[in-house]
């Protein structure tokens, strides 16, 4: 068992995949899963809470209520006052469960049908409650009774353990339990143990705000041993570059900047997006960087290693292009030359609300990654309502299944996506998705979404694919963000100047 940690790709699996590996890992366990599990769970409960004196733990229908049963009897052996509210009626759910049922009730387990509201108050925070009500496959949302159990965890001093997943989390979304029309009810958990594989609600949306520390116990799952396809992976951290003595500017790549629409134009000043894409890319170490503005700039003051230069005169076959950072109406004039010349291409922002609106330009994006003359690549790098305007579906449907969309966002138009958000995710054809870990609210400020694409392009710049480029600047994004000082506001401009190889 081991915190989850980001140092190495781990595969993400969905409850079916879980369910089909869970035999051949029973076959190499000497004691049924159900009980490893347990045992997982109290010696977890056992670390984080070694003076606990009381254990209360909230037990379900399913399997997952069978491990909360295991957890009980390994505790209540090792001398814990253990008291298990059974949400479920005896002698219903999985063989397994009433396996687990059976053996706590023959260790003297005390179990109840309630919630002990009076012997909760009695807890302190050197206790522990185990929440152990609702599995990987949880779909609905939570009934009266589970709710209960969930809001007397909430009001309860002693922190909470879930197993598997905090009940009013959807497992795979990381969204609550019935979408938007759910009620906003979850564990609050301060750890949650996952077994075989981490679930992907875990890792994004809500998931990141109620699962606490991940913990992992694979119960014998190698991914190298056994055949599982996963539904994504863990993004790694971002590896430093390291550049030859031997190199010039000309040797690490021509970044274009073309966005900015004036206050002029439209009565919104955004001269500051490309200004921010261009910074980012600058700091990360792009050879030269170039900014086109879209109308004529309002004064702004423009760090004096960019170049400037009108759109009429980009090579844009040559340069690796980022398009639509503050591009506003403006973007519509040019989109169309620049996605049939530009060599490399990160589109943004504007740039996808424009393609978004005209299928001629969605036309075009797709031709893009076409064999003949030659293929030119591209990374988009949507936020959750760009991505439904781009797959005509509305935001909620997107982050209900992120993973699908980020996916289905990468075939349609043949390119490389990033899924902004609460655990962005990256796609692109022929690619097992990754899921991003590193970053946290600071960075949901204006302008952060300017930063990241300037620095996709300066890495793509640098001689990256568009897949890497795009996981590797995700990555050390949000690493940014994680070890940014206290104290000190995390702005766009900030964070961009921040930005190192």
């Amino acid at each position: 068992m081991h915190t989850l940690n980001r140092s190495h790709a781990w595969p993400i699996l969905g409850p079916g995949e879980v369910r089909l590996l869970e035999p051949a890992l029973q076959a190499l366990s000497p004691a049924p899963l159900m009980q490893s599990a347990g045992l997982a769970g109290a010696r977890l409960a056992m670390a984080i809470a070694p003076h606990a004196r009381r254990v209360w733990i909230a037990v379900g229908p399913g399997n997952n209520g069978g491990d909360g049963l295991e957890a009980a009897l390994n505790l209540h052996q090792r001398g814990k006052e253990v008291v298990v509210s059974l949400m479920a009626p005896r002698g219903s759910g999985p063989s397994d469960a009433q396996a687990a049922l059976k053996r706590a009730l023959q260790a003297g387990v005390r179990l109840l049908d309630h919630v002990p509201h009076i012997w909760l108050q009695q807890m302190t925070a050197q206790d522990l409650c185990i929440d152990a009500l609702l599995g990987i496959g949880a779909t609905r949302p939570l009934s009266p009774e589970l709710q209960a159990c969930v809001q007397a965890m909430q009001s309860c001093t002693a922190p909470v353990l879930a197993i598997d997943v905090p009940t009013g989390l959807n497992p795979q979304s990381g969204q609550w339990l019935g979408g938007e029309t759910g009620q906003a009810l979850a564990v609050r958990a301060a750890h949650t143990l996952s077994l075989i594989s981490v679930q992907a609600g875990l890792l994004m949306g809500h998931g990141r705000d109620t699962s606490g520390q991940i913990w992992l116990d694979d119960l014998g799952f190698r991914p190298d041993q056994h055949q599982a396809k996963p539904l994504a992976w863990l993004n790694t951290p971002h590896s430093k570059t390291v550049r030859a003595h031997a190199s010039h500017k000309g040797s690490h790549g021509d970044v274009a900047i073309i966005g900015g629409e004036s206050m002029a134009a439209h009565g919104m000043g955004m001269n500051g997006a490309a200004i921010l894409a261009a910074t980012a890319a600058l700091h990360a170490g792009a050879g030269r960087v170039i900014l086109a503005w879209l109308t004529e700039p309002d004064g702004v003051s423009v760090p004096p290693d960019v170049m400037q230069r009108p759109f009429k005169r980009l090579a844009l076959e040559q340069l690796h292009v980022v398009c639509g950072c503050g591009g506003g109406n403006a973007i519509g004039a040019v989109l169309p030359e620049v996605l049939q010349r530009s060599a490399q291409l990160v589109l943004d922002a504007d740039g996808l609300n424009a393609v978004a609106q005209d299928r001629q330009l969605q036309n075009a994006l797709r031709q893009r990654a076409a064999p003949d003359p030659a293929p030119q690549t591209t990374v988009i790098t949507p936020h959750p309502l760009e991505a439904a305007r781009l797959l005509d579906c509305n935001t909620s449907q997107v982050q209900s299944n992120r993973i699908q969309a980020a996916q289905e966002l990468a075939d349609r138009f043949q390119c490389s996506v990033v899924l902004k958000g609460s655990g962005s995710v990256i796609a692109a054809p022929g690619h097992t998705p990754r899921i991003n870990t590193s970053g946290n609210g600071l960075l949901a400020i204006g302008g952060t979404g300017d930063v990241l694409a300037g620095l996709v392009g300066a890495r793509m710049a640098q001689g990256l694919s568009a897949f890497d480029a795009a996981c590797a600047a995700v990555a050390q994004h949000g690493e940014m963000a994680d070890t940014w000082p206290q104290g000190r506001s995390l702005t766009a401009s900030r964070l961009a100047r921040k930005i190192n190889l």
